[in-house]
């Protein structure tokens, strides 16, 4: 059995049910658990990037969220996003991932272990839960008598919407 068949069949099966777990807005008061968990102070300006962050649904650079932000909070400056995105990626509250170029980009995480779908056509991102890779990490085991004690995996590629509409160009 081919590794990135079984992959494509998991991912397309639970894929979409997944996503619909994933909120596209969290309270303040658990933004605001979440930051203070490991002993960070918490702040109006680390709760306000908190929940742009979750809000947005695609990979956000720290430039991008702050000209967003900027239009309701003009004192907000590029350099406390930075920060807040940064604290946020120590908390295990979002990810810092890569765009062409070696761009930093960031997306808000649920808590629970998890990777990530990116299409690199709009930027937006997919949550996918560790239960999907459990037949992968079976086969590396089986396969390979190696043990695996942590992964992380983000995905690079188009979503639908993006194929489709290359499709029709």
């Amino acid at each position: 059995m081919n590794l990135s068949w079984l992959m494509g069949i998991i991912l397309e099966t639970v894929l979409d049910a997944y996503a619909l777990l994933m909120p596209r807005t969290a309270s303040k008061a658990a933004l605001a658990k979440r930051i203070t968990a490991r002993g960070r102070r918490l702040t109006d300006q680390r709760v306000i990037v908190a929940q742009a962050l979750v809000a947005e649904r695609q990979s956000v650079s720290a430039q991008e969220l702050h000209a967003r932000l900027h239009r309701s909070h003009p004192r907000l400056g590029l350099a406390t996003v930075y920060r807040a995105l940064e604290a946020q990626v120590e908390a295990g509250m979002a990810k810092r991932l890569e765009r062409p170029g070696h761009v930093s980009a960031y997306v808000a995480c649920v808590p629970e272990h998890h990777h990530h779908l990116v299409c690199t056509s709009c930027q937006r991102v997919e949550d996918v839960d560790e239960t999907i890779l459990r037949p992968v990490l079976r086969g590396i085991r089986d396969r390979h008598d190696f043990q695996v004690d942590h992964e992380r995996l983000d995905f690079y590629g188009l979503c639908d919407r993006c194929r489709r509409e290359q499709a029709a160009r």
